[in-house]
């Protein structure tokens, strides 16, 4: 019995002593836990990956005629992604150069002025108002002396006056047609017509600039998303047709502790690395950092507490890859070039 007693004693020993050096080694893990310290002059920060998405529509109503990409797709910058039924539009860009060309054709007749010919017209007018008149004037002189001799009626008599006093007018009428003719139109008509066809010129362009936009093209370098019609659908200018990643600028989001600000400025060049492949480092630089403080906020894993004050940077990575996917973990060593 006092044998067994002893080999239980022992027994208790070794587990109490291996018990001691786990406790110890995780003592010693949880010290160090999340990550190492960062040597003296270098910043280390984390964050996500930010890449910009947009919804793409077109900007009239119209029946989608084709898409060109499927979900996954890399699109180039100007590319074509999808287009309308262009019919209505190129009608309405006939409709639009006509009336340019009839306005222009007002805008010339009335910058020329009056042609020889109309000149001509109207003095062969005043001329015959003029022998009008007189023929008018010597009737009427013959009944005025027929009438103080009482060989004519009165009523004969105003007939001659009335007749010559309707050929003046008639002559006074045309000279100042001849007039106006020999002086042309008017400035203000000119004027006038210029400015109505700078607004069909206008309604032209836009009728181009519409039919044009029944292409939507892709703003920038990037990868589709989402497709989110399908031909024959009638879309609107609120109709998301793609949505696209763009992967011309990628950018990081991280946070920095207000102790650390003055060690960083916009410009900074910066290393970035993933879990993924911690030894890929992106070159990058700082290039932006926010004026306003805010709470850590809960994506972000740091090792100090999430109540402290940070802010915000964006920075931006100089040559991104397909590897870097929207909210990937990063991390960001920025080097200080010596100790702090």
């Amino acid at each position: 019995m006092t044998s067994s007693r002893r080999h239980a004693a022992i027994i208790v020993a070794i587990v109490t002593g291996l018990a001691v050096v786990a406790f110890l080694s995780v003592t010693k893990a949880l010290s160090s836990w999340p990550w190492p310290s960062p040597p003296a002059n270098e910043l280390t920060l984390y964050g996500n990956v930010d890449i910009r998405q947009v919804d793409l529509a077109f900007q009239d109503m119209g029946r989608l005629q084709e898409l060109h990409y499927e979900e996954g797709d890399t699109v180039k910058a100007n590319a074509t992604l999808a287009l309308l039924e262009p019919e209505t539009y190129r009608d309405l860009v006939a409709l639009a150069r006509a009336r340019v060309e009839a306005q222009r054709a007002v805008v010339r007749r009335l910058e020329t002025g009056s042609r020889k010919e109309e000149i001509a017209r109207d003095r062969a007018s005043v001329e015959a108002n003029k022998a009008a008149v007189l023929d008018a004037e010597l009737l009427l002189k013959r009944r005025t002396e027929l009438l103080k001799t009482g060989n004519v009626s009165r009523e004969l008599y105003d007939e001659a006056k009335n007749a010559y006093d309707t050929a003046q007018a008639r002559l006074d009428v045309s000279s100042q047609i001849l007039r106006l003719t020999e002086i042309g139109p008017r400035q203000e008509d000119i004027d006038q017509a210029r400015a109505s066809l700078r607004g069909e010129e206008a309604t032209l362009a836009l009728a181009e600039r519409r039919l044009v936009e029944t292409e939507l093209k892709a703003p920038a370098d990037g990868i589709v998303l989402s497709r989110i019609v399908e031909p024959g659908t009638m879309v609107g200018p609120s109709t998301p047709i793609y949505t696209v990643a763009l992967t011309d600028k990628v950018w990081v989001r991280t946070y920095i502790p207000e102790r650390d600000l003055g060690r960083i400025k916009p410009g900074m060049a910066v290393k970035i690395s993933t879990d993924t492949d911690p030894g890929r480092l992106y070159d990058g630089w700082i290039g932006f950092i926010s004026p306003t403080a805010e709470f850590t906020p809960k994506t972000v894993e740091t090792a100090e507490l999430r109540t402290q004050l940070v802010y915000r940077l964006r920075v931006f990575v100089r040559e991104p890859d397909d590897r870097l996917r929207q909210g990937m973990p990063v991390t960001v060593h920025v080097a200080l070039g010596g100790g702090s």
